[in-house]
């Protein structure tokens, strides 16, 4: 792109009146961004109203400096690309989404790669809960981590919480994973995760559709949330309250013709609540990574549909060895063994209190806290607040 069609791109999305419905008017009817601003007065009056055709022979005073801020940072490494809609290097599946975005910044090894199509073509979103809980964090991670290796590319949203945990995981599975953020790319937020927002562009991408420089404006996320999907064969929740924007995630996913899955929490969580009304409204209940493969249709990379096994988050069936004259369909409900496995199993997998927890195994208050804690060393149960332990399992 050179530098004229770059700066005529820009004043089209900083002109004010100009959304993106009224830019692709625009551009269906002079064929090109530099076009639309040779046109003279009259003829943007016919096509819209005079107040747009003035708007548009205004040059916004901020686009000189945005453009060099743009060119400085196109400049600045190999791994940069702006992708405007009918670019080749424009993923296809936006074009399908009902608001597809004007322009595309990305930033990372896969904006460059020469088999982006088919690295998304197996792309999968995941969004959660930015308060997760610790399980649900865990779970986040494991799922990303069995489908980054069964070469799935990951989009999330890069927010703290579920996502930061997508994210995470992909990366630890030795898959890429797309970060679609909602700040201009020369910006990362949260500050939290700067360093995942590096590594994630070293095996990955991030995309953003603002311009350089643009902070993080409240309502700017869930605007983005219609790319996460939109990029994504299908969108996984796991965890998510009722009134979360993760549900806007999967609205816009199931409004897209795209799968929708969920995962189940306890009955007494709120940030499971929105994962169960997705359920109740036909998103498909996931318990271990090979139903989202299976359902998808997708095997993992180099592994044959018959005969190839898919990594797994959980105890798949089949993959349970009895031992020892143990009846296989009691493995799951018994609590691993030594001397916390009587605590484990009265700690169950919701959320429980000091009190009734003791009150439930009748151990003496120094015992009990000193199993706690040896529990909670082990990764094998979290404090929440307001003094409730709650047990992990394994994802």
């Amino acid at each position: 792109m050179d530098t004229q069609e770059l700066q005529a791109w820009l004043r089209l999305t900083l002109t004010p009146g100009v959304g993106n419905a009224t830019a692709r008017k625009l551009l269906a009817a002079f064929g090109s961004a530099q076009a639309v601003f040779e046109q003279s007065s009259l003829t943007l009056r016919q096509l819209g109203s005079e107040k747009l055709a003035s708007a548009l022979q205004t040059e916004p005073p901020t686009l000189a400096a945005l453009l060099q801020t743009t060119r400085d940072w196109l400049q600045a490494g190999s791994n940069r690309r702006i992708a405007t809609l009918g670019d080749a290097a424009y993923p296809a599946a936006l074009l399908n989404i009902e608001d597809p975005p004007l322009m595309l910044y990305m930033l990372g090894t896969l904006c460059t790669c020469t088999d982006t199509a088919a690295t998304l073509a197996r792309s999968l979103a995941i969004v959660g809960s930015r308060n997760p809980t610790p399980q649900g964090e865990s779970n986040a991670r494991q799922f990303a981590k069995a489908f980054g290796e069964a070469g799935l590319c990951v989009v999330s949203g890069l927010a703290l919480g579920i996502d930061g945990a997508a994210h995470d995981g992909a990366l630890l599975g030795g898959g890429e994973t797309i970060a679609v953020v909602g700040t201009g790319l020369d910006r990362v937020y949260p500050k939290k995760h700067l360093a995942l927002a590096h590594r994630i562009a070293r095996q990955g991408m991030l995309i953003s559709e603002f311009p350089l420089g643009t902070p993080p404006l409240t309502a700017n996320f869930p605007k983005r949330n219609r790319i996460i999907s939109g990029l994504s064969l299908g969108t996984l929740v796991v965890e998510a309250a009722l009134k979360s924007g993760s549900l806007i995630t999967a609205r816009l996913a199931a409004e897209q013709g795209k799968e929708v899955f969920a995962i189940p929490g306890s009955i007494h969580s709120p940030q499971s609540r929105g994962c169960h009304a997705l359920i109740k409204q036909g998103a498909k209940l996931v318990e271990v990574a090979q139903d989202v493969l299976e359902e998808l249709r997708l095997t993992p990379v180099g592994a044959d549909r018959d005969g190839g096994d898919f990594p797994d988050s959980g105890a798949a069936p089949g993959l349970l060895d009895a031992a020892d004259g143990a009846d296989p369909d009691d493995a799951d409900d018994a609590p691993p063994g030594g001397p916390q496995s009587a605590l484990l199993a009265a700690l169950g997998f919701d959320p429980v209190s000091l009190d009734a927890l003791q009150a439930r195994c009748g151990l003496a208050t120094a015992q009990l806290q000193a199993q706690l804690l040896e529990l909670e060393l082990d990764g094998a149960l979290a404090r929440l607040p307001g003094g409730l332990f709650q047990r992990l399992a394994a994802a």
